[in-house]
């Protein structure tokens, strides 16, 4: 009896471990995805250099032994061959001898050949010399790279390919402006790579048998963030550097007006300034601060969008400090227009609906990947609910809000201040009643005023088996809403007006009674906020 508890007690702990390691994962990557600050040059290194290699000319290059040469001769003597540069750096041209190239540059080795036939042959002989392919050579990467090691290319690829073999520099730890190459334990090449992210520029540079690249660790650099096309984390030369020098390495927007500056003493202590960009161009940044970039503007006007149904101004700027009463006497209705029950939407209330609404799906998320499980089916369960809620999740996060504020009947006009970007919208006169959400057949109905709300919910067939009937959700035409529960005891029937809509929301079917709290009060805040019913 006693083997078969244990047996089921080892199986539980299993079904449980495999759970908790999902958590343990997710919680794993959190901190890389709150990293809002990358290395400028992160992308540089994807393996497309280190899948090329390019026969380029390079005027400067000398020759190595092992390269191959295209000769042509021709005039008195014709001779045309492809010959290797062999270990004592000579070829060997019939009728001519030997000729030593090793060690001459690319662009004088048609001369050199052309002054050792010269020596032979007192009639016309011309001469045609290439370099057909370079020297394959074995280097050394090593410093903070990502996979150090040595790799095989030709002595003509740039630095670049052979960080690429090596997957790239450490984004922690590597440094892209200190880049040496070690020849027999003595410097011969130094490499910035910025040169080359900024400009373009990259200066060839001869690799031998047996080099080592070291990319040395990164010492001093600031990080950037805010209304810049370059938000990255920047290394710097030296301890420290002018605004005007951030500025050419950034690309500030236009909009660009202030920055502030975070910076920590020995103590530990943070402190932030803030400058304008006009006044501070020569300001030193110091290695380790953060700058931030802000488009601070003081705006004297604001622009106002007007949309439904009027007759004349769709966009109008008018002072910043204008009344919402001011605008709205300056608007010229239809004989359609509905005007008690227009509508406004801000885009600062959207983003607070939203931020709200990150948050709610945040906690909801974190608290259904740390749900405990105590038997093997309710690990089961929980498994199958985590899949469930994780999509749901996934949606909601896709839904923008309106950003809609409720005006209410009894609201004076002359103290609500406008803000830029606000919009009005004046609806038509409307004689239907729309049902959505949860309800057999969801449609759009014609007011019929002895209607009652149990009438408008049966003629499209009544509730679904989904239907939470005690939070439905009747919106007027000025998005004020009300709740109705349709299973009170005591209920009054509610008098339905034109231009209602009626919005059933679902009810959440899950064993876990915080969760189902949590998803009816975000679905609760997705019908208000965005006029959209996201199924669970």
């Amino acid at each position: 009896m006693l083997k078969y508890i244990l047996i089921s007690f080892l199986l539980t702990l299993k079904l449980l471990g495999v759970e908790l390691s999902g958590v343990t994962d997710t919680n794993t990557d959190t901190p890389t995805q709150q990293e809002s600050v990358q290395v400028f040059g992160y992308n540089l290194f994807n393996g497309s250099f280190s899948q090329n290699k390019q026969y380029r000319y390079n005027p400067d290059y000398l020759i190595s032994i092992g390269d191959t040469i295209n000769l042509q001769l021709w005039g008195a003597f014709e001779f045309n061959t492809r010959i290797s540069v062999d270990s004592q750096g000579n070829i060997f041209v019939p009728k001519v001898g030997t000729i030593h190239v090793a060690g001459i540059k690319n662009n004088q080795l048609s001369q050199t050949i052309q002054n050792a036939v010269k020596n032979i042959f007192k009639e016309s002989v011309f001469v045609y010399a290439d370099l057909n392919s370079y020297q394959p050579v074995s280097i050394f990467v090593t410093g903070a790279v990502n996979k150090p090691g040595l790799y095989e290319g030709l002595s003509s690829d740039s630095i670049i390919q052979y960080i690429d073999k090596a997957k790239g520099i450490n984004a922690k730890s590597g440094s892209y402006r200190n880049i040496k190459v070690l020849r027999q334990n003595k410097e011969v090449y130094r490499a910035d790579l910025y040169n080359f992210l900024l400009s373009g520029s990259l200066k060839l540079f001869q690799f031998h048998m047996g080099d080592v690249i070291v990319v040395e660790s990164v010492k001093d650099y600031i990080e950037i963030t805010g209304d810049v096309k370059r938000p990255y984390r920047f290394e710097l030369k030296g301890k420290s550097i002018a605004l005007k020098d951030v500025l050419k390495a950034v690309l500030p927007n236009p909009t660009l007006t202030n920055f502030t500056v975070t910076s920590y003493n020995q103590d530990n202590e943070q402190s932030v300034a803030i400058y304008t960009i006009k006044d501070n161009m020569n300001l030193q940044i110091h290695s380790g601060e953060t700058i931030n970039f802000i488009p601070d503007h003081n705006p004297k006007d604001i622009a106002i969008e007007i949309t439904g149904e009027h007759a004349n101004i769709h966009n109008l700027v008018v002072k910043k400090g204008t009344s919402l009463k001011e605008v709205f006497d300056k608007i010229k209705f239809t004989p359609m227009s509905d005007p008690s029950s227009f509508q406004l939407f801000r885009k600062s209330i959207a983003a607070e609906q939203k931020k709200l609404l990150d948050a709610q799906l945040n906690d909801l998320e974190a608290k259904t990947l740390t749900a405990g499980s105590y038997t093997v089916e309710e690990a089961t369960i929980r498994k199958q609910e985590a899949a469930l809620v994780q999509n749901f999740i996934q949606r909601a996060r896709e839904v923008q809000p309106k950003g809609q504020v409720i005006i209410n009947k009894d609201t004076n006009l002359s103290q609500i201040y406008l803000e830029d970007g606000d919009k009005i919208y004046i609806p038509k006169k409307n004689n239907m009643v729309v049902i959505q959400g949860e309800v057999m057949l969801p449609s759009a109905q014609t007011y019929v005023e002895n209607l009652t709300f149990e009438d408008y919910i049966q003629s499209c067939g009544g509730y679904s088996f989904r239907a939470n009937q005690e939070q439905v959700l009747i919106i007027k035409k000025s998005g004020e809403v009300h709740t109705y529960d349709d299973t009170a005891f005591f209920k009054e029937d509610y008098k339905i007006e034109p231009g209602d809509s009626i919005l059933v929301l679902g009810r959440v079917d899950t064993k876990y009674l915080q969760v189902v709290k949590d998803i009816t009060q975000i679905i609760y805040q997705l019908a208000l906020g965005a006029a959209v019913v996201l199924r669970y």
